[in-house]
């Protein structure tokens, strides 16, 4: 690929083709967009890197904005998804020794393990890829880092088995999965592992890495469901459209045991990935905007429904929002490039047997047509 406007890539050929992957789901609003790139050359001129020993404007104002539109007080920045799960790692151990101190016990005796979900996907690095589900990811680099115990996603039984006082610190989970199989989370799971979470005395760490900050059409993912807020979030995939940023969100409690140098990270909230942040931010959070996402999204599902109907190997469309998947009973690799030789690119989720679609945010009516015509056509040829 060597350029982009909008919804649009082209490659080294000149072929155009309408991009419904979003580098992942992360340019929220589209390649080379114009306020984006106005505020990189302004940020630039300015001041570009400073370190975290530092605050900055930019770093500031997006941490105000971050909290006031969360059940955050605090917000460490970092670099990406994988670095934030790995940072609220830390944070939940710090924190459940300060409690154990609190109560009068050794700080060896502290909770320190933790619950993930099967299908869940946290990140690659020895932390986040311990709290990973696929088998595939993990194997090559075992053994991982030990006290994660997985449960089946949706399940509160069997979550309330292993979600246990003083042995779990922290339980993470995404509101909607995205790499394990674009799967929403129900009001009745969530609001359930707060009410463990609390009777265990552990920290609910949602990571909203890839649903979180518009994707869902709301502006965090777990806002789709009342009464089910988190301790820590990690965020980072859109939040500068493209440019290297993550965040763990947190409430004071949380925040309040961390001391200066606990934690760092050379790179983190620097003044111009910042300034771009704040600009997406700004803008996806409109509400205008947001009610375009859930209207393109609800677009793309009821489309792809009706265009697929009758094809012997599709089993479900869902999604929430812009993050959709389609799954079908069979691998779908010869899909995925079958529209990409017709000038379309997606990707695949779960066991590879899901087309998974994460367009721009600012995808139009038109596009999402012309996406599920594409997928339409090239489902009925490739898949058989």
């Amino acid at each position: 690929m060597v350029r982009g406007k909008g919804c649009a890539l082209f490659d080294a050929s000149g072929k155009e083709f309408l991009d419904f992957t979003s580098g992942i789901a992360v340019n929220c609003l589209g390649h080379a967009d114009e306020g984006v790139a106005r505020v990189i050359a302004e940020q630039a001129r300015t001041l570009t890197h400073t370190s975290n020993l530092y605050h900055t404007e930019p770093g500031a104002t997006l941490a105000r904005k971050l909290t006031a539109t969360s059940f955050a007080d605090r917000v460490f920045f970092c670099n990406s998804g994988t670095e934030a799960n790995e940072g609220a790692l830390k944070f939940a151990r710090k924190y459940a020794k300060t409690r154990a101190q609190a109560l009068g016990k050794n700080a060896g005796d502290a909770a320190w393990e933790t619950v993930s979900f099967e299908n869940g996907f946290h990140g690659r690095t020895f932390g986040a890829l311990s709290l990973t589900w696929k088998e595939g990811y993990r194997a090559p680099f075992a053994p991982g880092l030990p006290g994660n115990t997985f449960t089946p996603y949706g399940d509160l039984e069997k979550a309330r088995q292993v979600i246990v006082k003083g042995r779990t610190c922290a339980v993470f989970v995404e509101p909607v999965q995205g790499e394990g199989g674009i799967y929403p989370a129900d009001a009745e799971f969530l609001r359930g592992l707060r009410a463990i979470c609390d009777e265990a005395d552990a920290l609910l760490v949602y990571d909203e890495v890839q649903c979180g900050l518009g994707r869902t059409g709301k502006l965090w993912g777990h806002q789709l469901i009342k009464d089910a807020e988190p301790d820590m979030m990690s965020v980072a995939k859109p939040l500068a459209n493209g440019l290297p940023i993550g965040a763990v969100l947190m409430k004071e409690k949380v925040a309040a045991v961390m001391a200066a140098g606990d934690h760092g990270s050379t790179f983190a909230g620097g003044p111009l990935v910042c300034a771009v942040a704040n600009e997406v931010f700004d803008r996806v959070s409109d509400p205008a905007f947001l009610a375009n996402v859930t209207e393109r999204g609800n677009e793309l599902k009821s489309s792809l429904t009706e265009k697929l109907a009758g094809h012997p190997r599709l089993r479900e469309v869902r999604g929430a929002g812009l993050l959709v998947g389609v799954q079908f009973d069979c691998p779908t690799a010869p899909l995925v490039a079958a529209c990409r030789a017709r000038g379309l690119l997606t990707i695949t989720a779960g066991k590879g047997d899901i087309l998974r679609l994460v367009p721009p945010l600012i995808v139009s009516s038109a596009q999402v047509q012309k996406a599920t015509d594409i997928v339409k056509e090239c489902a009925f040829e490739a898949l058989r």
